[in-house]
């Protein structure tokens, strides 16, 4: 039977507890090597200790990527960090090196699943990971429904694909632009974007060509939102929600929203209608257009931001719920917001609530005319009942 998994990213141990709370059947992290985002927090063993205890207190999974491209000097005490992680109880490691796949495969119990950094696009190379012994295999993100369809029908190990969030320009774990144009290597954590700056177009001649904008190669973020139904019929075994690095806002609403229309069609599918409200929620917690990209086999110029783009920071989240006491709703605020405005309250194992805020206060009790500072402690009267770690947004 298949388990149709909802596993989310999270940076650090708070955005692993949010990622859990709001429903995720499972989490990958960092750890404290061997990954692949430099730039998020990642955790040490003794906070991957934390949140494996935390997860496994609401039976959910945690998952460890050791999936960087693995050098010579890399190789000594790899075999003591992977039993380091079978010590926390981890539920699986990520990994793009045959190295580590035979070493913890060998050595250790350890779930291993195999990371789209190794770009598997095809049934062989399946066949070939699952000869090693492998339990899951992340495809690449530049399949198609058909080639997913074909690999599924072919083959008795687990298949994991994404569902959400940002995307390469090349191949994921092929591109070399950062580590060229910067020093930075992108295939061990330190990509500097080079698809998201904007460049001159010049002819042979070297001269510029003029145009509206500058050229970039951009690519449009993955949403598969209203593929959730034929991905779960075809057999997919977890669904991939991109984005270590992304806020606890982000984490929430992507997870509960996938949470949602998992949910929905698991329980009826006969009756179930795609939402378009769950959309638009979707669409307003990011900063670019979010498309199928590869699954529906559309490769062209509609994909990506080829004639530049604006990014435009989002600003929807206003507050993360501290308390509830008497009546009072104690906020920490995240975004500017005054009385009168139109807001939501969402969380998990709620009805997301809708409400005018009216008079709001600072801690010591002082009347304000507007939330404008970042962090602050904010309180307002609510008559429903708010659960800690609630958030609240705009209402739009």
């Amino acid at each position: 039977m298949v388990v149709h998994e909802l596993l989310a990213p999270a940076g650090d141990l708070e955005r692993l507890k949010i990622a859990i709370l709001y429903g995720a059947d499972a989490v990958y992290i960092g750890g404290p090597s061997l990954g692949l985002r430099a730039n998020a927090s990642n955790f040490t063993l003794e906070e991957i200790k934390e949140g494996v205890m935390f997860a496994h207190k609401y039976h959910k999974k945690v998952h460890v990527t050791v999936n960087i491209a693995l050098h010579n000097k890399e190789i000594d005490g790899l075999l003591d960090y992977l039993k380091a992680l079978e010590k926390c109880e981890v539920d699986a490691i990520i990994v793009s090196d045959p190295t580590i796949m035979q070493l913890a495969l060998k050595n250790t119990n350890l779930d291993v699943h195999v990371s789209t950094q190794a770009s598997t696009l095809n049934i062989e190379a399946v066949n070939f990971f699952e000869k090693l012994g492998v339990k899951r295999i992340v495809l690449g993100r530049e399949t198609s429904y058909e080639e997913i369809k074909s690999i599924i029908d072919n083959t008795n190990v687990e298949i994991e694909c994404f569902i959400h969030g940002a995307m390469c320009a090349g191949y994921s774990g092929r591109c070399v632009l950062s580590n060229f144009l910067t020093a930075r290597d992108a295939n061990r954590g330190g990509c500097s974007q080079i698809c998201r700056w904007d460049f001159n177009l010049l002819d042979q001649k070297q001269n510029k060509l003029v145009g509206d904008k500058d050229f970039t190669f951009c690519i449009k973020d993955l949403s598969m939102l209203k593929y959730i139904p034929k991905m779960i019929d075809m057999g997919i075994s977890s669904f991939k929600i991109e984005g270590r690095m992304r806020s606890i806002y982000y984490i929430a609403t992507v997870v509960s929203i996938y949470r949602q229309v998992i949910d929905k069609y698991l329980s009826d599918k006969n009756n179930y209608r795609y939402d378009l409200e769950l959309e638009k929620i979707l669409t307003n917690c990011a900063n670019r257009d979010s498309i199928p990209q590869f699954f529906d086999g559309n490769y062209d110029e509609s994909v990506q931001y080829y004639n530049g783009r604006v990014e435009v920071s989002n600003q929807d989240f206003l507050g993360l719920v501290l308390d509830y006491q008497d009546g009072i709703v104690t906020l920490e605020q995240r975004n500017y917001f005054k009385p009168n405005d139109q807001v939501e309250i969402f969380g998990p194992n709620m009805q997301t609530i809708s409400l005018t805020i009216s008079e709001i206060y600072d801690e010591e009790g002082h009347l304000l005319d507007a939330a404008r500072h970042p962090r602050q402690i904010i309180k307002f009267k609510l008559r429903e009942k708010v659960e800690p770690l609630s958030m609240m947004r705009i209402k739009r």
